[in-house]
Parts: C-alpha cells; structure tokens; sequence
C-alpha cells in the first residue's frame, strides 16, 4: 500500500528536516534529564525532612489517654506535616496532628494493611485524587505506629514549571533550527547547485561547460572533478563516434564507388554479348578478356576489403619467429620478376657504420602477413616514382626516437599510435629516390582508398595496399610510418617489437 504522505524528495529539505529534528530531540533529551535530576532532588529533600522527624514516646500515651490536646485551629501548628496513629488493636485513629483539612494522604484503615516499612519513606496517593504525598513509618510503644506525611505539592509544581518550559524551549528551538538551518544549508549546498545547474546545461547540449567547483579537499570539488574527467571522456567518445561515422560513410562510398567501375564494365560487355550473338570472334574475344579483368578486379578488391575487417578485429593468426632479412629478400625477389627494370637493393639499416654486413633481425608475427606488407610496399614504390629511381630495402634494429623512427616528430606520418621511446624495435625500410609526396598527399596516404597519382601505371591500384600494411602492423603491436624529405623521395618504415 502506497503512502498517504510521500517523503520530502529535495535534499535541503530532508538536511533542514534532519538538523531540526535532531537539534529539538537534543534539546528535549537534556531538558528531561534536568527535570529528573530536580525531581529526584526535592523528593530527597522531603525523604530527609520524614526520617529526621519522630513524634515523642509521650505523644503515643497522651493519645491513649486522651490527653493529648490537638488545635482546632489550622494556624496553631503552622507546618505541613502530617502525623497519623494506628492503636495498638491496629486502628487508625482519627486523632492527627497537623492541619484538619481534606488534604492528606490516603492511608488504609487497618496498620496490617499498610505496604510500608519503618524508615523506608514512600509516595502515596491523596485522599481527594490530586496530588500525591510522601510518608514514612514509625514503630511506637504498645504495638502503636505512627504515619507521618508531607505533601509533594512543592516537588509537582516546580517540575510541571520545567517541564512548560521545556517545551516551550523545544518549540522555539524548532523553529529557530528550522530557519537558521534552511538559510545554512542553501549557503552550504550552493557549490552542489552550481553543478547541478551546470549538469542541466550541458544535458541542454552546451557539451563545452566544465563544473567550477575542484577542489579536491571538499566532496563537491571531488564531485566535480570526476564529473569533468566524465565530461571529457564522453567529449572524446562522441568525437571518436562523430568520426567513425564519418570515416564509415566515406568508406562505404568509397568502396561502392570503386565496386561499381568493375560491375558496370562487366554488365556493359555482358549485355553487349547477349544483344549481338553474331558478334565478330575477335571482338567477342576481346569482351571475354575485359569482363575477365574486371571480374578479377573487383575479386581483389573484395579480398582486400575482407582482409581489413578481418585484421581489424583479430590479432595475427600464427606469431612465431620471423627473420626478416629472409622475408625482406623474398619479396624483392617477388617484386624484381613483376618489375625487371627497377633498380632494388637490400641493405643494412645503418649503412653508415663500419659493419656493412647484413645480420639476421628476427621479430614475432604471422610471416605471411608481414611479407604482404613489404610486397605492398615495394609495389607502391614501383608504381609511384618513374623508373630511372633506385629502391632501398633496408633491415635493422633500433631504439625508438624522434631521429630513428616509431615517435612522432615533423615530416613524419603514421595511423597508428607511437611506441614510446627508446623501445627496441626491428625495423623494414622500403625507401625511394623519387619525386615524394605533396603534404597533403602524405597525410592522407594511409586512408582507405586514398590514392596519388602514379608516375606510370597502366591502371589505378585500389588504394587499400598502405591501409592494409597500416591495419597488419597495428596486429603486430607495431608501426608504419612514413617519413618524407623534399629531395630524397619517401622512406616508409614498418616497426614490430624486436624479438
């Protein structure tokens, strides 16, 4: 069953309400401790005042004699004790000292029927219902006992005083708390509504705010810190996000755009075919021949296509040790049979020390897959630099640094994080003698489907080598970069952690 009065849901009201509350308990909880206190010390007071008054042996025997000559007037004996017998049969007498009102305790008929001990004073009702009285016991000759009594009339009123005035001091200590308090707690919490009004901001789409409030000695500041430090992660997520969307929009233009060349060339010859049976041989030939090279065209360029989403979401499928100066050889040796002409050496990466022998440089990976790399490397340095410009292949290792590679610096360009420095590293440089890259070109060169214009190629690449290499190294924790000077032509550079 649901409430019938919801809580307070604002968090200053539930502070003032908690401050008012536990400040009027305190209140109260003191005053009540001072009342018992003051109770128990007027009631001790009387207990004194009982068991140090005894009536005279000679009182007991004028009563049962009757001589004993009580005042009929209230003044005579100007005290408020009361003094009552029981006989010696155990009946209370009607003789009393004291004042002869109604006023008195209510005492039993019978002395075997009094719950008092001698000595031990005791609080009893009045005989008229108001008030009570405190009385003690006292043993006389011939098995008499005497009651004396003294009103509590004095004790009563100073505790009912107190305790008006106890609630009185509650109730106005209430509502000061609750006004001082209110005005304290808005003072207090006026750092945690400038975050919130800045929370609402930003959830308004102002994504730039940042909280004011810092300071890491307080829980607001602290609050606000890690609010920024999520301000600034979600900032770079949603730029991340912003320019995946983008880059995959592009992409998926780029990749429709380069699929449909083939495919309309290929219906263009098919259709050509199927309207014109008795199309000449040579020229059916002819159409076979171009449908065939546009069939294989798209055929690789879907390969390449599957083989980036399959590195980018996969480490390398068999790391194992690679040497690759072997690896290096190789695929000059691949490239050397497409390109007779091109002049293409094999070196160490450090050709200017005295040790110009070659060493063995091994690192881990899938061997197959770094071999595509340096092959797409030297394709491109084939297709892009005229044929007259030499081809250096060197193999080596280094410690990562802005002059040996694999840390950023001016003039260099890479897609894939830095290494940081001084890391051991083996390296494959494919590095060319010719014209270079404009700076736009370089920045743009390891794009998916980016492509320079070649100096002499007999059809356009499909501009996914370098991405390629880029998205292997980055499987291999590694690096391509690309360095480029204005005279000496471009020296790209595949960095893997050395084994």
């Amino acid at each position: 069953m649901r409430n019938l009065v919801s809580p307070p849901r604002s968090l200053r009201t539930r502070l003032v309400l908690i401050a008012t509350v536990l400040a009027t308990c305190a209140v109260l909880l003191c005053q009540t401790a001072g009342l018992s206190v003051l109770r128990s010390w007027l009631t001790d007071q009387i207990d004194d005042r009982l068991t140090g008054f005894r009536p005279p042996t000679r009182v007991y025997e004028d009563i049962t004699d009757g001589r004993l000559c009580i005042p009929e007037s209230d003044d005579a004996l100007p005290s408020d004790y009361r003094v009552y017998f029981y006989d010696s049969d155990g009946r209370l007498m009607d003789d009393s000292l004291g004042r002869t009102d109604s006023r008195g305790p209510h005492l039993p008929a019978r002395a075997d029927e009094l719950s008092l001990r001698n000595g031990d004073p005791a609080t009893t009702e009045a005989r008229d219902g108001s008030g009570s009285w405190r009385v003690v016991a006292d043993a006389g000759p011939d098995r008499m006992r005497a009651v004396v009594a003294l009103p509590l009339d004095t004790v009563d009123g100073a505790t009912t005083k107190l305790l008006w005035f106890s609630a009185s001091l509650g109730v106005v200590v209430a509502a000061g708390v609750a006004m001082l308090g209110n005005a304290a707690v808005r003072l207090g919490l006026r750092p945690l509504s400038r975050v919130e009004g800045t929370a609402q901001r930003i959830t308004g789409g102002d994504l730039k705010l940042r909280v004011p409030d810092t300071d890491p000695a307080t829980e607001v500041g602290r609050l606000g810190q890690a609010m920024n430090t999520m301000l600034d992660r979600l900032r770079t997520a949603l730029q991340h996000t912003a320019a995946s969307e983008r880059q995959m929009r592009r992409f998926m233009a780029d990749a429709g755009h380069e699929l449909r060349t083939p495919l309309t060339a290929i219906q263009g010859f098919a259709e050509l075919l199927h309207e014109d049976p008795c199309m000449p041989a040579e020229r059916r030939t002819e159409a076979h021949a171009l449908i065939a090279a546009n069939a294989n065209r798209m055929s690789r360029l879907v390969d390449d296509l599957f083989l980036l989403a399959k590195l980018g979401h996969a480490p390398a499928p068999h790391p194992e040790p690679v040497d690759l100066l072997s690896l290096a050889a190789d695929s000059i040796t691949s490239t050397a049979v497409r390109h007779p002409e091109r002049a293409i050496t094999l070196e160490p990466l450090h050709a200017g020390s005295s040790d110009q022998e070659l060493d063995v440089v091994e690192a881990v990976g899938d061997a197959d897959q770094l071999a595509q790399v340096v092959t797409n490397l030297l394709a491109n340095a084939c297709a892009h630099t005229p044929a007259s410009a030499r081809i250096h292949v060197r193999v080596g290792t280094i410690r990562t640094s802005p002059v040996a590679g694999g840390v950023d610096r001016p003039g260099r360009t890479s897609a894939t994080p830095a290494l940081p420095p001084g890391t051991a590293a083996a390296v494959i440089e494919v590095a060319d003698t010719g014209p270079g890259l404009a700076p736009d070109d370089a920045r743009h060169v390891f794009d998916r489907f980016y492509r320079a214009a070649p100096a002499d190629a007999d059809e356009p690449g499909s501009g996914l080598g370098l991405a390629i290499a880029c998205a292997i190294a980055e499987a291999h924790q590694g690096r391509m970069e690309l360095d480029t000077r204005s005279t000496a032509g471009c020296t790209f550079r595949l960095l893997l952690p050395a084994h």
